[in-house]
């Protein structure tokens, strides 16, 4: 492809300041415990991890909130959680960044989903998850619609974080995009494979080599086998735009009728992908918010991805890490 003039790209990243983007889907609490292992326990073969630390972050849409508060935007987060003290943590997690929370909608019926993550000497030993995946109730259903058309009206887009925790419906899938498409504004979606095609007439999907390889009913092993998916999925979705991630290989970025463009990695160090395409959507998400053309959103996506992915547990880069590294690779110093 054709690089973006860095005034151009620095343009873009000095219009993030304050741009309100809707935030809609699985709000998730990641809890972390950190220990060592120093002997196999008696009562069956697995490690004992003595248990040094605990921490807590939000994850899923949450995760996307922070990543667009850290890049300069406002995000109008709308969830659901139960009401527990996963809640609690969730929310003192998110009030700490400075992130509205009153559209996190309470359902009694299930609880606040928890991935427990237990961490010894940097290794992942097992993860728990405490979660309801059923979907949300009617009433509940209605009271998330209600407030997604409050928040909507004053932000640019939204981002759709779909984890298959029971908050998308399909119902708000199709009046949210509706309503998008009939006020001109932009529509992004960390797909998750149960929903994929409900996606119809979306500005943006950001799915993983896996989860389109799999929803296309076909591996991605080759250039061959990119091509023929990423554009046999872009048709039957009827988006503007399909952003395939590939991990060590980049991304790769489908649009109509048969644009492919290639984002070649930018990682120099990974130590851990978790919550990379919380990062990715949410990039994509404020350089659209910008003025930035789909290209443009996933050359400095491709720049956020890289830089969150050196460090452990999900992470966020701010505009001006993302700045540095943008020109740093110009001069030809990345």
């Amino acid at each position: 492809m054709t690089i973006p003039e860095p005034q151009r790209l620095q343009s873009i990243l000095d219009s993030f300041c304050g741009k309100d983007v809707l935030v809609f889907g699985d709000a998730m609490l990641d809890e972390y415990w950190w220990g060592s292992v120093s002997r196999i326990s008696p009562e069956a073969p697995v490690p004992v991890v003595g248990v040094e630390k605990t921490g807590h972050k939000p994850g899923g849409a949450a995760n996307v909130a922070l990543n667009i508060a850290a890049l300069g935007g406002s995000p109008r987060l709308v969830s659901v959680t139960g009401d527990d003290t996963g809640r609690e943590l969730l929310l003192a997690a998110l009030g700490e960044k400075n992130v509205d929370t009153s559209g996190l909608v309470i359902d009694t019926s299930r609880p606040t989903t928890r991935k427990t993550r237990i961490v010894a000497h940097s290794q992942q030993v097992v993860r728990a998850d405490f979660e309801l995946t059923d979907q949300v109730p009617a009433g509940v259903e209605a009271r998330l619609w209600e407030i997604f058309l409050d928040r909507f009206a004053c932000c640019r887009g939204v981002i759709i974080s779909d984890y298959g925790k029971g908050v998308i419906t399909g119902e708000l899938l199709r009046k949210i995009i509706a309503q998008a498409r009939a006020e001109g504004k932009f529509v992004v979606v960390d797909p998750k494979d149960t929903h994929f095609f409900s996606y119809r007439g979306v500005t943006t999907l950001t799915p993983n080599h896996h989860e389109a390889g799999f929803v296309a009913g076909r591996r991605i092993t080759d250039e061959n086998s990119l091509r023929e998916v990423g554009f046999d999925l872009l048709r039957r979705l009827e988006a503007d735009s399909l952003l395939i991630t590939r991990g060590a290989q980049g991304m790769a970025l489908f649009e109509p009728p048969i644009e492919l463009t290639h984002f070649p990695t930018r990682a120099t160090e990974v130590f851990d992908v978790t919550g990379a395409g919380d990062t990715v959507i949410s990039a994509v998400a404020m350089a659209l918010a910008a003025g930035a053309s789909m290209k443009e959103a996933a050359y400095l996506a491709n720049f956020a991805a890289g830089l969150v992915i050196r460090e452990i547990g999900t992470a966020q880069t701010t505009t001006a890490a993302l700045a540095e590294a943008v020109m740093a690779a110009d001069k030809g110093t990345a």
